[in-house]
This record gives C-alpha cells, sequence and structure tokens, in this order.
C-alpha cells in the first residue's frame, strides 16, 4: 500500500491514479494530521509526502514518523516545490528516503518508488548448495557446473538436492522414492536407475561423484573438490 499525502486533490488523484496503473494499491490524504491518526490503523509500504500541507505539514509529519520506533522503518519520499532547497536538505537530514520536485514527471515518480521500495526490503540471501565447480540454487531453481547452465526435470533436481544437501550420506532406494517422488518403494528400481543416470550424463564430470552402493542405494562423494 502506497500513501499519497498531497493537499492538492488534482496532483493527488494523478499520483494515485499512476500508482495504481502501476500495480500498486494506494491511499490519499489531503493532510498531514489524517494521515498520522491512519497510522494507528495500518501501516503503508512508502509515503509520498507534501511538504505544504494543512493540519500537520510533511517536515512535521516526516518528524513524527522518524521518531516513532513503531513507523520510523517506512519510507518516506518527499515532494517539495523547485524553491524549497532547505525543505529537501532537512528532509533528507530527518530520514527521508528520497525527495521529487514539483512539478514532478509522473514516470519519474512511479520509478522513485520501485527504487525506494527495492532499496527498502531486506535482500534474501540465496540459498546455494556447492561441491567443486557445481552451483545449485535452491531459490532461483538453477545448476550450474564450472559455469555452465544445466538443464534438469523437477525429480532429477530433486535428486540432486537431496544429495548436495547431504553429501556422504547413503540414501536407500526406499528413502529416494519417499522423498523425490512421495511414493512408497515397490520393488521395480527401473525408474530411479533411469533418472539417475540421465542426472549423471548431464552433469558430466560431476556424475561420478553420484556413487552407486551395491544393495543399497545411492550417495553424493563427500570431500569433493575439482
Amino acid at each position: 500500500m502506497i500513501w499519497c499525502v498531497e493537499d492538492d486533490e488534482s496532483i493527488r488523484d494523478i499520483v494515485l491514479y499512476a500508482l495504481n496503473s502501476a500495480g500498486f494499491e494506494t491511499k490519499g490524504f489531503e493532510d498531514g494530521l489524517s494521515c498520522w491518526e491512519e497510522l494507528r490503523n495500518e501501516k503503508p509500504e512508502l509515503i509520498i509526502l507534501d511538504v505544504m500541507l494543512p493540519e500537520m505539514d510533511g517536515i512535521s509529519l516526516l518528524t513524527k514518523i522518524k521518531e516513532s520506533i513503531e513507523y520510523n522503518d517506512i519510507p518516506v519520499i518527499l515532494a517539495t516545490a523547485k524553491g524549497q532547497e532547505y525543505d529537501r536538505v532537512r528532509g533528507l537530514d530527518l530520514g527521508a528516503d528520497d525527495y521529487i520536485v514539483k512539478p514532478f514527471s509522473i514516470m519519474e515518480m512511479v520509478s522513485r518508488v520501485k527504487a525506494v521500495l527495492r532499496r527498502s526490503q531486506p535482500q534474501q540471501v540465496s540459498r546455494l548448495l556447492k561441491s567443486g565447480g557445481l552451483v545449485v540454487n535452491l531459490d532461483e531453481h538453477t545448476v550450474f557446473a564450472d559455469g555452465k547452465r544445466i538443464q534438469l526435470t523437477y525429480k532429477e533436481f530433486e535428486l540432486l538436492r537431496l544429495f548436495l544437501s547431504h553429501p556422504g550420506i547413503v540414501y536407500t532406494r526406499e528413502q529416494l522414492f519417499s522423498q523425490v517422488w512421495n511414493l512408497d518403494y515397490m520393488g521395480d528400481s527401473r525408474t530411479l536407475d533411469s533418472h539417475i543416470r540421465t542426472l549423471r550424463q548431464k552433469l558430466d564430470s560431476y556424475g561420478k561423484m553420484i556413487e552407486t552402493v551395491r544393495n543399497v542405494g545411492y550417495r553424493w562423494e563427500s570431500g569433493y573438490d575439482r
């Protein structure tokens, strides 16, 4: 939810329309006091805040937001008139995340909103499994061998994920069927063996790390470093 605090109704309507068109949910306020009171009920992802407002001006509202333990993580983009350089500097010193000068381009405004949201949102750490030059990204569902992309089927990927998550551990055929296929082992290992054979081929030199444990199952050799 993006909030726009702007006393000029025509500007506020344009901003809200542009943000809605860009896929954001929005809410508009005509003064700073009503925005501050609404924070008790809802917390927005970002606030576009005009400086010159009735009831409570933008700088005063910004100060209250940034001094509040509950609300100080809300990103704020300050909207100022062309000659209000002092307010822009003061706003940034008080914790505003960005500013935009009126009259502003709607495309620029939307772009700034997206940029501030990207900066303010915590970056997810990719979950990676590695063995030598083999890298499996669990979030992106990708596999690279020495920098070269390898295309795997879903079952092949799940087999590799399981092996790399627990190198050196022997998985019986029963366990592999249960964890990868979500099926009970029916005594026919042709499906499993076929997937293992294809996976080995696709992994090329890394395929030899999938070791067959006679009369038991398979494992990924531990301590491998090419």
